[in-house]
């Protein structure tokens, strides 16, 4: 099967779960788009990863790079490799000086590790055709499948757009210390737009 790439093109609170997070992959040099639902301990993952954030101490999938840089394991891509009742799964392809291994895992998690490795995302064209939204004009279009909810992001930056300078810079400070990563980049860009 031809392997299509992805890259990440969103990452915000999902319409269609409370307490959940939707990562939208997008086909590169293509008007497809993936979302996929997840939690907020995976999307605090990979925005830390995104926004090159140092958290005081590794998170998770600090860990597990640097375990997999200690014993010269290199992932070298990940493929979202099929969609079951509305369940992604996905492959590490990790890569040693003898050998190559495909390892299973959660979808959220293979993101979280190609952000930090900045590795390939790949799937195939049936998950693309039965859970993608094409993506015409802006203005997003569902393919046959069913897609899984798209971002909304409306809500966060009212409640910013409230505030003053001196406001939003304690707040940042605030979700900082409570390891809020995605509330934080809202709260930093609010900021710099006003700079």
């Amino acid at each position: 099967m031809k392997k299509i790439e992805l890259e990440i093109v969103a990452l915000s609170h999902s319409i269609t779960q409370t307490h959940s997070y939707a990562v939208v992959l997008g086909e590169m040099n293509g008007l497809r788009r993936l979302p996929i639902v997840i939690g907020g301990f995976e999307a605090q993952a990979i925005a830390v990863a995104l926004e090159h954030m140092q958290p005081s101490r590794p998170l998770t999938h600090d860990l597990m790079k640097n375990f997999m840089n200690a014993f010269n394991v290199d992932l070298q891509e990940i493929i979202i490799s099929d969609l079951q009742e509305g369940i992604f799964y996905s492959k590490l392809v990790c890569f040693t000086e003898h050998d190559t291994v495909e390892i299973d895992s959660r979808t959220s998690d293979a993101l979280a590790l190609a952000v930090r490795f900045g590795c390939p995302i790949y799937t195939y064209e049936h998950i693309l055709e039965n859970a993608g939204i094409l993506m015409e004009d802006g203005t997003p279009k569902k393919n046959k499948g069913e897609a899984v909810g798209i971002e909304d992001n409306s809500a966060t930056h009212d409640d910013l757009s409230a505030l003053n300078l001196e406001e939003l810079q304690t707040l940042l400070n605030e979700v900082l210390e409570q390891e809020d990563y995605i509330r934080a980049i809202s709260i930093r860009d609010e900021i710099n737009k006003r700079k």
